[in-house]
């Protein structure tokens, strides 16, 4: 019986380590070639080679993973340590070890749990960085030119802000398509925000003055992309200001926080992005109609300030009539005076030749001569001695002088002559002529200063600034007023300044 166990066992054939190898791989893939495993990534690493090599792990046992290069692009989520997360594929082995592994095809978060408490573990990591600092906020411009919407190109979510944008404020508005969700979404959303701010002022297109990331609503895992990493910097970094409208109301991800304004909506981003234009329109016509009130009213009270002011001040044509006709008046009293003086000191004049005789005369001369010579010759000496102390003085004194005092004098005298010489010339009546005025003359070349002198027919020259003009009186009115009482005058008629 013994005998026989033995030759069974040396007739079974023999393998070698590839071949049974080799058979229990296939065996294995064969049973399990479609698995799903629930586990906590570990030991994660992304080689140069492009694979993912990860541990799925519980509390009671440990299987490696292998994500081909080829399966890595179709992973949507950032894979780190301590995911749990549900992978499908198939379970196969590495002979080289002698262990077998899973080869995963696909992978997704477990259960909204799992997300929810990623989510936060990233919350706290982003927020410890500085990523949603409010003093990092920009402040959304007042009215933007340009709009740049980061947004699925088809759906309602666009419609709705086109549609919004036209109805408050018509401005350009730049649409820059991308999936809001899926695989490849957090890379073209990323590319969106980075491209628009990266437009300089040689591009075609004109770079946008705020960004609008939006999309409709959904559940956690159909917005998980706006929780991505490289989406949430995109936006924190982003120059342009940004308001998000990722979602419903309800709705919160990570880029809410990054983004200078959340919206609840993509209608409501809209709605903060551009003002109503009737309601502008309004504010500017209430403020035109302040402005109109307001500057009336100033004008009427420096209108009433200068009345006011005028009230004090006498008529300029008055004053100057006064000043011409009381020279006037002196001029008549000096041709009247002027004859009758020199002929009165001329009568003088005879009476005293009339008393002196030729030897009175000669004798007053001789004895002023005589006089005049005594004092002469006693004062000579004394007046030699006052000559010589004056001369001596004075030398000392000129000696002291310089140039530049008698230039100094000489340049105060000529300034203070083109400052009297300027007042006179004001006061020619010419610079009256100047300003709008006119003198009538009469045909004797008498000036006319008052209507009563006017005769009708009566022929006259006008003198204005410009030169003369003939005319004649047609038709004589003239309007006595009576004289105004409680005015202060000067001696001489005219009412008084003050």
């Amino acid at each position: 019986m013994q005998n026989n166990q033995i030759s069974s066992t040396h007739n079974q054939q023999e393998l070698s380590v590839s071949e049974i190898s080799n058979l229990l791989k296939r065996t294995v893939e064969d049973a399990f070639s479609y698995v799903r495993v629930r586990g906590e990534i570990s030991g994660l690493k992304k080689p140069g080679s492009g694979h993912i090599y990860l541990n799925l792990k519980d509390e009671n046992s440990v299987i490696n993973g292998i994500i081909w290069k080829w399966s890595s692009k179709k992973i949507s989520i950032d894979l780190e340590d301590g995911m749990e997360v549900i992978c499908t594929g198939k379970i196969s082995t590495y002979p080289n070890r002698s262990n077998y592994q899973l080869i995963i095809e696909n992978i997704e978060i477990a259960g909204e749990g799992a997300l929810m408490a990623l989510l936060e573990k990233r919350k706290k990591i982003l927020m410890a960085e500085g990523l949603f600092a409010p003093e990092n906020k920009k402040p959304i411009p007042f009215l933007p030119q340009v709009i740049g919407v980061v947004t699925s190109p088809t759906g309602a979510v666009i419609k709705d802000i086109l549609h919004r944008i036209s109805d408050r404020f018509p401005v350009h508005v730049i649409i820059w398509p991308v999936m809001v969700q899926g695989d490849g979404a957090k890379e073209q959303i990323r590319d969106a925000i980075e491209g628009f701010n990266k437009i300089s002022e040689d591009d075609s297109v004109k770079k946008p003055d705020l960004i609008i990331v939006a999309r409709g609503g959904g559940s956690l895992e159909d917005l998980w992309a706006f929780n991505e990493e490289i989406v949430v910097r995109a936006a924190a970094n982003s120059e342009i200001p940004l308001i998000s409208a990722v979602g419903h109301e309800t709705d919160t991800t990570l880029i809410d926080y990054a983004s200078d304004k959340r919206a609840p909506t993509p209608t409501a981003a809209a709605e903060m992005a551009i003002p109503v234009k009737e309601d502008l329109l309004i504010s500017l016509l209430e403020m035109e109609k302040r402005l109109v009130k307001s500057s009336q009213r100033l004008i009427d009270e420096k209108k009433s300030y200068i009345e006011a002011l005028s009230k004090g001040l006498l008529n300029p044509t008055q004053i100057i009539h006064n000043a011409s006709q009381r020279l006037d008046d002196w001029d008549e009293r000096l041709k009247l005076a002027l004859p009758s003086y020199i002929k009165n000191k001329s009568s003088q004049l005879d009476v005293l030749i009339s008393k002196l005789n030729p030897s009175q005369l000669s004798n007053i001369l001789d004895n002023k001569i005589n006089k005049m010579s005594n004092l002469s010759s006693n004062l000579d000496n004394s007046y030699e001695k006052i000559l010589n102390n004056y001369y001596i003085k004075y030398s000392n004194i000129s000696s002291k002088l310089t140039v530049k005092l008698v230039e100094n004098d000489i340049i105060l005298k000529r300034q203070r002559l083109e400052s009297e010489s300027k007042l006179l010339e004001s006061y020619h009546y010419k610079k009256v002529l100047d300003r709008g005025y006119a003198l009538v003359w009469s045909e004797d070349g008498k000036v006319i200063q008052k209507a009563d002198k006017l005769k009708n027919a009566m022929p006259v020259t006008i003198e204005f600034s410009d030169g003369k003009a003939n005319a004649m009186v047609a038709n004589k009115n003239v309007m006595k007023s009576s004289p105004k009482k409680n005015k202060k005058t000067d001696d001489d008629g005219q009412e008084s300044l003050f």
